[in-house]
């Protein structure tokens, strides 16, 4: 009987987790996805990568939203080695993000794993990126 009680028990937690809300389940799938903030300093500026865009930053710009583009990668290379974003506006606009054996801010001690350039128009900002 008390295996019974037990196996109910289980059961009720199994249905439980089953019921989780549907939108736990696409956060455990962005954790898994290639997401990417790459950042730089002299000027500074971030660029988000996510499912639901790219978004450009810069405490001198207003935000500027992409669509969300599957990178391109080096022929012949590994896909995790470099990522090329071609963003869509009225001008080229293009993230790189290469995988390195470190990247340095130049202001903190942190290590990045990512190398990023971005081109906004006739402007090329240098950084570096890692996986959120």
């Amino acid at each position: 009987m008390k295996t019974l009680i037990s196996s109910i028990a289980l059961l009720g937690l199994g249905i439980t987790l089953l019921t989780i809300p549907s939108n736990s389940h696409v956060i455990a799938q962005t954790a898994n996805s290639e997401e990417f903030i790459a950042r730089g300093t002299e000027p500074f500026w971030s660029v988000s990568v996510g499912k639901r865009g790219i978004v450009y930053s810069s405490p001198d710009a207003k935000p500027q939203t992409f669509p969300y583009v599957k990178p391109l990668s080096a022929a012949g290379r590994p896909a995790n080695l470099v990522r090329v974003y071609q963003l869509k506006g009225r001008t080229n606009n293009i993230l790189i993000i290469k995988q390195v054996n470190a990247c340095s801010d130049g202001m903190s001690d942190k290590n990045y794993s990512y190398s990023a350039t971005f081109i906004l128009g006739n402007r090329v900002f240098d950084g570096c990126a890692e996986k959120k």
